[in-house]
């Protein structure tokens, strides 16, 4: 068995004012470095042993910050866990796209949620398989996360509304061929669960 807990970047000044970044490259703002140290000290309570990251700038840094609370290694990259694309919406709030793309009109460019479980699934199934028995941190992105639960969920989570917050950890375990979701949003904040051991 192995587990990937799955890491959203901390805050940019795009998520602040809810534009949608996608593969846009926007660092982390001050928020989002605390964000980082936050979650990166709530996982020293379990034992780690390694840290990927995407290539995205938000990803790299918030990856990084982790490692140093965890005291790991460096992260190493995974393109295919890199967000979601979004095409002509990037930069755009939600009002912005709506005004620009009504309803039934399709993005140009917009990556779709199956694309993005096509390429992000196989990648950590390639990471748990070089590292069978033992537990690896990945930071990425709130519509990978997010595709990838609708995905091992059968759409039961994310519930209607709910949101993956900033630096939230969301644990996936690795056995017998498949990844199934253990633990859903976790924060910085839940102790006593950041503790728990899958059984």
């Amino acid at each position: 068995m192995t587990r990937l807990s799955l890491v959203r970047h901390g805050e940019t000044d795009w998520n602040l004012s809810r534009r949608i970044q996608g593969s846009s490259d926007i660092p982390l703002n001050e928020t989002g470095r605390e964000q980082a140290r936050a979650t990166g000290k709530a996982l020293t309570r379990r034992r780690w042993d390694a840290i990927y990251a995407s290539p995205l700038s938000r990803a790299v840094e918030t990856a990084r910050i982790i490692s140093a609370e965890a005291g790991l290694d460096d992260p190493r990259f995974v393109a295919d866990v890199a967000e979601r694309r979004y095409g002509d919406a990037e930069g755009l709030t939600g009002e912005e796209i709506l005004a620009r793309f009504p309803e039934g009109v399709a993005v140009p460019g917009r990556e779709s949620r199956e694309q993005v479980v096509a390429r992000a699934l196989p990648a950590l199934i390639d990471l748990a398989e070089a590292h069978l028995g033992e537990s690896v941190i990945v930071v990425c992105h709130g519509g990978v996360i997010g595709a990838l639960v609708r995905h091992v969920t059968a759409h039961a989570l994310p519930r209607p509304g709910e949101v993956i917050p900033n630096g939230s950890v969301h644990d996936f375990v690795y056995r017998d061929g498949v990844l199934e979701l253990d633990r859903f949003n976790l924060t910085a904040e839940d102790h006593d669960v950041f503790t728990v051991a899958v059984s």
